[in-house]
């Protein structure tokens, strides 16, 4: 056979472009590629598709993830704990930042532990950034901070933060997209358990959309979740006020408040470096003041759009009742244009259905209908956070299954239908939420939580359409006999509404 005269070089050149196959990293102790992450960065650019697997039961120092570090849409670099039998999770620990995504796009980051930074435990700087699996404590400043500029879309899930925020400035979750960047970005938070706080509000986000969807908030020093819009002095040029609108949704969360020192469990619109203008929808929510004295659930000031609010619990124990929207008409001037200081970007905004709330609030908004009231939600134990109705509680199968949208404001990217359970006080592993299910023929309670949890139905069920007898998927959990299912439930046929 004659050979060819085209130098393999140049016949390389020629041919289609391939994948290049992936790398795979390792970091431990002893036997590993590297001893510590931060050395393993500095010797390589990461690409993706990616993997670093760092071993568990150690502890390693702060790591800068550096802008040729990053993956691709759809194929990230992945930064992970080598999960074995009896090995804890690997610990970062110190540095100014204790893990810095600096301009590394399209990155997971899964199953650390991460604590003592001094300015910030999680910092990203980056777009398309996924944290899950992460216990984050122990921060003395912020516990996870998105950047003013080059950040972008960021995933928190499956995740545990406290005792992290100093101050009224240091938060334990804050974060913000760069608009001119990133546009279209999104923040989505789902199935964590965010409590004791140091300072600062549990979440406070200025993104320019908000997904707040089946987590558990208790215990900020502030308001336990603050949605407004971006730090005006810090954003990057040809930005305005007008260039977006920050949205946010708040679906299926339990909100608990114990801090004495401050009303308000939710504030939205604006502080005086930021409004949103922004449309909020709130769906399915607990929110519970667990201590006495004013107590104030929604707190609007300085340019919100509008909120709307479907099957929401709002309560207070102690026989005192909260005021469930106030309006800030007295606030101080805000240091950029327009300088308005009314609570609203225009008119007011309001909308809602089915909220059940205490016969003595105050601040019902008129504009809500069919909103449900009395002394007590008739929650199984509130005292122990066991916030799910009892047989006899007006929660039960008093909700709207899918909400209305107002016409005049509507959100036009909300979840349609409420999906998980929150965590129940405590962190999710990953994968280990649990759907909402609907008992009374498929109408929803009013708050976070059914009746009774997945676990605890006992099939077998005959859905709409299906073969006889489809058995649920999670195996089942020891229940009390306090949350025994009646009969009623054992074989039921679930209707569609």
């Amino acid at each position: 056979m004659r050979k060819s005269s085209v130098p393999l070089f140049l016949l390389a050149l020629t041919l289609p472009p391939f994948a290049v196959e992936a790398r795979t990293f390792t970091v431990g102790p002893v036997g590993r590629d590297y001893t510590q992450l931060y050395a393993l960065f500095d010797a390589n650019n990461l690409a993706p598709g990616d993997i670093v697997e760092v071993d568990g039961s150690a502890l390693y120092g702060s790591v800068v993830v550096g802008d040729d570090d990053g993956g691709a849409p759809g194929n990230p670099v992945i930064i992970r704990w080598r999960r074995v039998a009896g090995a804890t999770r690997p610990a970062l620990q110190g540095g100014l930042h204790t893990i810095k995504f600096q301009r590394s796009n399209h990155v997971v980051f899964e199953g650390f532990e991460v604590r003592g930074g001094g300015n910030t435990c999680v910092f990203s700087e980056a777009h398309d950034v996924t944290v899950r699996d992460a216990v984050i404590h122990a921060c003395p400043g912020h516990g996870i901070l998105g950047a003013d500029l080059n950040s972008g879309s960021f995933t928190l899930e499956y995740s545990e933060i406290y005792d992290a925020g100093s101050g009224t400035s240091k938060h334990p979750i804050y974060m913000q997209s760069d608009e001119i960047a990133y546009p279209g970005s999104v923040f989505r938070m789902r199935f964590n358990y965010i409590h004791n706080g140091n300072g600062g509000n549990l979440l406070k986000s200025r993104h320019e959309r908000s997904e707040i969807h089946s987590n558990w908030f208790e215990g900020s020093a502030y308001q336990e979740i603050e949605l407004i819009g971006p730090d005006c002095e810090t954003q990057a040029s040809g930005w305005t006020r007008a260039t977006r609108r920050e949205d946010a949704e708040l679906v299926n969360n339990v909100i608990v408040h114990t801090a004495t020192t401050w009303p308000h469990a939710i504030r939205l619109g604006g502080d005086l470096n930021g409004a949103s203008d922004g449309r909020v929808r709130m769906v399915g929510n607990t929110i519970v003041f667990d201590r006495p004295g004013a107590a104030t659930a929604v707190y609007v000031q300085l340019g919100l759009g509008s909120v709307e609010m479907h099957n929401n619990a709002i309560f207070q124990t102690g026989g005192a009742a909260p005021a469930i929207l106030r309006e800030n008409t007295t606030a101080d001037m805000p240091l950029c244009a327009p300088f308005g200081t009314q609570p609203w970007s225009g008119a007011r905004n309001v909308f809602g259905t089915r909220n059940w709330v205490q016969s003595t609030a105050t601040f019902v908004p008129p504009e809500w209908t069919g909103t449900v009231t009395g002394s007590v939600p008739g929650f199984r134990d509130a005292a122990q956070r066991d916030f799910r109705p009892l047989a006899t509680s007006p929660l039960r199968n008093a909700g709207i299954n899918r909400p209305p949208s107002p016409a005049a404001f509507p959100m036009p990217w909300s979840l349609p239908a409420v999906q998980y359970d929150p965590p129940l006080r405590a962190k999710l592993a990953i994968g280990d939420q649990r759907a909402r299910i609907p008992q009374g023929y498929f109408t929803v309670d009013i708050g976070a939580l059914e009746e009774f949890g997945i676990d605890a139905l006992i099939g077998p069920f005959e859905l709409p359409g299906s073969p006889p007898k489809v058995r649920r998927r999670f195996p089942a959990k020891t229940v009390s006999p306090a949350q025994t299912v009646p009969d009623k439930f054992r074989s039921m046929r679930l209707r569609e509404h």
